[in-house]
């Protein structure tokens, strides 16, 4: 006994497919930006040092005087030798007339003379012109005074967006053949 047979054939379906890929575009613009920078402001204020020198007593002392203090300085001299002149003036009337009438008269003269007009001695010593500390010197130092203000800088910052292009892709499909089944059945 033979018993039926069933006979399945199938085909295939094929396709065609068409893709066109995606496209993107991405482009990112700079930013803009502006930065200022003001300018701090700097005040200095000064107030000037004094130097003071006093050479007075160092002109007198080489010589260089004014015309007053040296009228001064004449009249006071002028004035000690005529006192001094006065005084061995007097001094030696005073010996001529102890020794007057005691035979002494011309020794006496002699002497008187001798010691005004014999050799004299000056003293000799090393002298400092100027003498020291005769220039006075006074300083006042100055003062500076830096004030600085400081100004924080100016930044604008303008953040652009991306540009951003997309194109989809597709994708089409065509059937070029199509499935099929057949089932026969063979006894």
């Amino acid at each position: 006994m033979r018993l039926p047979q069933i006979q399945i054939r199938t085909t295939d379906a094929k396709l065609d497919l068409n893709i066109s890929k995606p496209q993107q575009y991405i482009k990112q613009p700079s930013a803009k930006q502006h930065i200022e920078q003001p300018a701090a402001i700097l005040e200095i204020h000064t107030t000037r040092g004094v130097l003071k020198i006093d050479s007075s007593q160092a002109r007198r002392d080489v010589g260089m005087i004014g015309p007053l203090e040296a009228t001064k300085n004449a009249a006071a001299e002028g004035q000690q030798a005529a006192l001094k002149g006065a005084a061995r003036r007097a001094r030696e009337g005073r010996q001529m007339m102890m020794s007057a009438g005691k035979g002494q008269g011309h020794t006496t003269i002699q002497n008187i003379a001798k010691q005004n007009h014999g050799p004299q001695r000056t003293p000799f010593n090393i002298k400092f012109v100027p003498s020291i500390g005769a220039v006075k010197i006074d300083y006042t130092p100055g003062t500076t005074d830096v004030n600085i203000q400081r100004r924080e800088p100016i930044i604008d910052a303008k953040v652009n967006k991306p540009i951003h292009e997309y194109t989809p892709g597709k994708v089409t499909g065509t059937m070029v053949q199509r499935p099929d089944v057949d089932i026969d059945v063979i006894i």
